[in-house]
């Protein structure tokens, strides 16, 4: 696995390949979730890059960008006993050699609800690192998991109004045993947390159970779902139920999703579940 630090090497070493690439960005402290993206994009490229960049524009400033784990030699024999071909590891200065004034702002519509409601900027941020990585590494395929759901949306909106020659893939959430979602912040869950975080996910399975079953009456299904978890603790910012193709309230007919967030003592944990 080549290990490119600048962007002009990893231009160099990616020149063969003419676009025919296949990209996963990250901020590292990989699990499984990342690991499984890296295999499917074997599929979806002749060569395969991943990137581990800790984006300083994608924190508010009462978050934690100090403290995120960064566990470098795990990361990269994670990564190599994947098949990954090319890891772009930049620090500040490559990626950031002067202070980024330049910033993709997304479409308000659809990043300042939920995650931009509770988290402002935070999508402002993400578009610009990964519009930036974009231009890095020109691949023909970028693929992100749907745990992030509307981080994929507004990545995907972006990609489309700017003409970026890259296809975004939405791959399925890696879950563990229990149906847990995989993130990097369930390594700050407690032993205890750890065995009530799936709660959340269960939550959302209930809310998408009864939404089958026929279940019109949304606002109290919503509200349903926050008694259920902050009677056990959590502190919800959002349990919702919202049309897929724009996360707006929903019409009779759309096509839904459940979404969640919530903290768990400091931990804030995000899921979703398409019904």
């Amino acid at each position: 696995m080549h290990i490119a630090r600048t962007i002009d090497d990893l231009r160099a070493y990616l020149a063969p390949y003419r676009q025919a690439t296949a990209f996963v960005p990250t901020m590292g402290n990989l699990h499984e979730g990342h690991i499984s993206l890296v295999h499917q994009a074997r599929a979806h490229g002749e060569a395969v890059v991943a990137s581990i960049f800790v984006n300083r524009l994608q924190f508010l400033p009462h978050e934690d960008f100090d403290t995120y784990p960064r566990t470098w030699e795990s990361d990269c024999d994670k990564l190599r006993a994947a098949g990954c071909d090319v890891l772009f590891a930049p620090d500040e200065r490559a990626l950031y050699p002067e202070p980024q004034t330049c910033k993709v702002q997304p479409d308000p519509a659809l990043a300042d609800i939920l995650e931009g409601h509770f988290r402002p900027g935070f999508f402002t941020g993400v578009c610009t690192v990964v519009a930036k990585l974009l231009n890095c590494v020109q691949p023909r395929t970028a693929l992100f998991g749907k745990k992030d759901y509307q981080q994929v949306m507004v990545v995907r909106h972006m990609v489309r109004q700017l003409a970026l020659p890259v296809h975004i893939l939405a791959c399925e959430t890696t879950r563990s045993e229990d149906g847990l979602a995989l993130s990097s912040r369930n390594g700050y869950l407690s032993a205890e947390q750890r065995a009530e975080a799936v709660q959340l996910a269960r939550t959302l399975q209930g809310m998408a159970k009864a939404l089958r079953g026929g279940h019109a009456d949304i606002a109290h299904l919503e509200q349903q779902a926050h008694e259920q978890l902050g009677s056990r603790g959590w502190q919800p910012d959002y349990l919702t139920v919202r049309r897929r193709s724009d996360l707006q309230a929903p019409l009779p007919g759309d096509p839904l999703v459940v979404l969640g967030a919530a903290r768990l003592g400091t931990t804030r944990l995000i899921d979703n579940l398409e019904v």
